[in-house]
């Protein structure tokens, strides 16, 4: 039996309400804290990683972009953010040389530091490469979140601080990544006269 596919109208219309009643019923109180350990981040000069597979580390890398520049658009005066999935060269030869699952961790294991935060984008939680960030995280010092979808899986109880959006459409949990990614750039650009540009840092 064919199931009769819906016109192109209707299902974006009831894609848009799903994403609409997400927005409306999500517990903002836990994208806060995040907001105010970047902000404090940005203040202090402490770095933020972000780190993501698939569509997910196309929004951490995007996400990295806006941390760097949009948020004041002043030299000097964007966060030192990082987004692990950016460098081809050196996810390969990670890959490559000690495994795809070490892809995150070891470039933590370098430029990590105490104090500083991670951010991880995953739909299932259950990447073996966010895993082991999460665990190296852990091992440096430094505070990990996880935005993540469908059962939040193994990232929810390894995170310090899990993000959930309890829903299994894959589609949709990269849109709410990168929704909220926004909701903490334009929250954060809101007290760019605050932050002292690098240079003049002492």
């Amino acid at each position: 039996m064919t199931t009769a596919i819906p016109d192109p109208a209707d299902h974006f219309k009831a894609y848009s309400k799903r994403i609409s009643h997400l927005l409306s019923e999500f517990d903002w109180s836990l994208v806060q804290e995040l907001a105010y350990d970047l902000l404090d981040c940005w203040k202090t000069g402490r770095q933020v990683f972000l780190a993501g597979n698939g569509g997910s580390a196309g929004n951490a890398v995007h996400l990295a972009n806006d941390f760097l520049y949009a948020l004041s658009k002043r030299a000097g005066s964007g966060l030192r953010v990082h987004g692990l999935p950016a460098n081809p060269a050196v996810l390969t030869c990670l890959a490559n040389d000690e495994g795809y699952d070490k892809v995150f961790s070891l470039q933590l294991a370098v430029q990590a530091r105490a104090g500083d935060v991670l951010v991880v984008f995953s739909g299932s939680g259950n990447s073996p490469n966010i895993l082991e960030a999460l665990e190296e995280a852990r091992r440096i010092g430094m505070k990990s979140y996880a935005i993540l979808g469908f059962s939040g899986g193994k990232a929810l109880q390894m995170a310090d601080m899990p993000i959930h959006i309890q829903l299994d459409d894959m589609q949709v949990a990269e849109d709410m990544q990168l929704i909220i990614g926004h909701m903490l750039m334009q929250w954060l650009s809101l007290h760019s006269d605050e932050i002292v540009p690098a240079e003049h840092r002492t």
